[in-house]
């Protein structure tokens, strides 16, 4: 009986690391840059799949960057967690490209400035070949317009923290202020004019 019980205990523990394990596997990554990171977070929070979005710095040569000090070089950008088994890198490029203004080459919407560029960072040859071949996509749809959204590799992600947390999931925090910034800095409208109904 105790054997019986021990071998059984075994098995669970061996199940609910399997799962543990599959469902780790299943989680991959994506780092985007479009303009403000409240909005690009609002943005890839909402789709199916997405686990969790983080806002930070990336691109540039500076060590821990910060919002109100030295960023200089670095992208405004989001970490995607995504659950690959219920949504694909292409898909999320698709969300990324009818969000962004990809003609804009002095930042997003009212936000200028080279940290408010937008950017793919790409973390390995698959997402390359499949964000050059959304870029190339793009291009197409539009003949006669310049894309200036590059693809870059990945460099190290820089999470926002400490006393400049509140950024994180600021759509959530400060709602109100959060829609008056977004209203007031023309993304909607401008991605209206772009992608019509969200290139629908």
């Amino acid at each position: 009986m105790i054997r019986e019980y021990a071998n059984s205990a075994f098995l669970t523990a061996v199940l609910f690391l399997a799962c543990a394990n599959g469902a780790a596997a299943a989680q991959a990554k994506a780092i985007f840059a479009g303009g403000c990171f409240w909005c690009m977070e609002a943005d890839f929070e909402k789709l199916p799949g997405v686990v969790d979005v983080i806002s930070g710095f990336t691109g540039g040569t500076v060590v821990n960057p910060t919002y109100n000090g030295n960023h200089d070089g670095h992208y405004e950008a989001i970490e995607v967690t995504y659950d690959s088994t219920e949504t694909s890198y292409p898909e999320l490029l698709e969300h990324y490209w009818v969000n962004v203004d990809p003609f804009d080459d002095g930042g997003q919407f009212c936000d200028r400035g080279p940290s408010y560029l937008s950017a793919i960072f790409v973390l390995n040859e698959e997402q390359r070949e499949q964000a050059e071949a959304s870029r190339r996509a793009v291009i197409e749809r539009f003949p006669d317009m310049k894309i200036v959204t590059p693809i870059l590799g990945a460099t190290v992600f820089y999470p926002i923290k400490g006393a400049e947390s509140y950024h994180q999931d600021y759509y959530k925090k400060s709602p109100l202020r959060y829609q008056f910034y977004r209203w007031n800095c023309g993304r909607d409208q401008r991605l209206a004019e772009v992608w019509g109904s969200r290139g629908k």
